[in-house]
Order: structure tokens, then sequence, then C-alpha cells
């Protein structure tokens, strides 16, 4: 089934996960030293903020969930449906990610905390748009679950039972891309600091872009049904 998807979500699904790679390392590496993609580092330093009775850093930690919640909030507005389809308004939402992305690497110049939750929103968005296809979920701001999944189908193999192929290749295009994202990230990080967020939030526009343009060339040229025998 996964087949079916098409190169558009393949690329699509790894290049996001780059972004996410290089957002997550660009705020690791910053003032912040936080992740943003994903919130279980996040729920964790709240936790240990609220024991230490830290109520400055819990606020913080508060907004940044809260602001990963309105993006998801966003995107299913947005959207409107989980199973992964080509029309649908991903553009849209991408379009708005990379804009929040320009608005974090812009308060964080400045080293304004504000940033953090611009570009956690941005990725709650982008999480929220993991789309279901043949019992597959796509995930592309974390990799826990990729993870998680590609070790049970190692699993299964050695047990010799039948593993969906083209699955465990998506999975592993999305763990290459986050990878090779934080290497990214790390480097423009080095050269130009926050400012490296400036990068992400133009793929991320660059990539809603060209869903756009692909999605209108597929309705104008409709491909064409199979010729019977």
């Amino acid at each position: 089934m996964l087949q079916k998807l098409g190169y558009w979500a393949w690329l699509g699904g790894a290049a996001l996960a780059g972004i996410a790679g290089m957002v997550n390392a660009i705020g690791y590496l910053s003032y912040s030293h936080q992740g943003v993609t994903h919130l279980t580092g996040t729920a964790s330093q709240l936790g240990i903020a609220v024991h230490a009775g830290d109520t400055v850093n819990t606020g913080h930690l508060v907004l940044v969930i809260v602001a990963f919640f309105s993006g998801a909030v966003l995107s299913g507005y947005i959207i409107r449906r989980q199973t992964l389809k080509l029309g649908r308004r991903y553009g849209m939402a991408l379009g708005l990610e990379g804009a929040l992305l320009c608005m974090a690497a812009l308060l964080m110049r400045r080293h304004h905390e504000a940033g953090s939750y611009f570009a956690s929103a941005a990725f709650g968005l982008q999480n929220a748009m993991a789309s279901t296809y043949s019992g597959a979920i796509l995930r592309t701001t974390h990799v826990t679950g990729i993870v998680t999944d590609l070790g049970a189908m190692l699993g299964h193999a050695l047990r010799g039972m039948e593993i969906e192929w083209p699955r465990a290749r998506l999975y592993l295009m999305v763990l290459g891309g986050f990878t090779a994202g934080g290497v990214v990230g790390a480097a423009l990080f080095r050269l130009v600091g926050t400012d490296a967020l400036f990068y992400p939030a133009g793929l991320t526009l660059a990539v809603a872009a060209g869903y756009g343009a692909y999605s209108h060339y597929v309705r104008i040229h409709p491909p064409k049904p199979p010729v019977a025998d």
C-alpha cells in the first residue's frame, strides 16, 4: 500500500524531518538550550522546575507546551483530515509554519524567550500534520516512535515473520533526514548563531511552494487511467 504514496510524500516527509532536526539542534545550541520540536524533554524540565519551586522557568516551560498545543490546533483547523492525500491544504499549513519560524528567528536574534514559543508552535503544527496511510503514522518532528517501530520490525524479521519493507524504508528516510538536519543545524549555528533559524524557515516555505506547485500540476494534468489489455 505504501508504494502508492508517491514521491511527493516520501520526499516531503524526509525534508520536513530534516527541517525539524535543524531547528532542534539550533534550539539546543542556542541560549535557551532547549529542543522545541517535541515535548518529552520539556515535560521533564517542567517537572524539575516545579519541584525546585522555580516559578519563572515553570511559567516559561508551560508556555512552550501551550504554544506547541496551539500549533496542533491550527493544523487540525486548517487540514481537517488525518488521512494523507494530495490536494489537501498542507501548503497553507507549511506556509504558516515557515512564517512562525521566521518570527522565532527574529525574536531569538534578540534573545527574547518568545522565540521559543513561536518555534514550538511551528512544530506543534507540523507534528499534527502527521497523517495515517495504510496504518503508517508519519511523524516528522521526533524519531522515538520511528526507532521503536524499526526495532519491532527487526524483531519480527528475526523470527522469520514478513515485514512491510516500504514502511521500513519510509521510516529510515525520516530518521536519516532528522539526523542529517541536526548536523546541518549545528554547522549553521556555528557560522551565524541563532540566525541559522532563517534557513529552516526558508526551506519550509520552499517545501510549501513545491507542494502547492506539484498539487496544482496534478490537478491540471491528472494521471491517465491504465489502458486495458
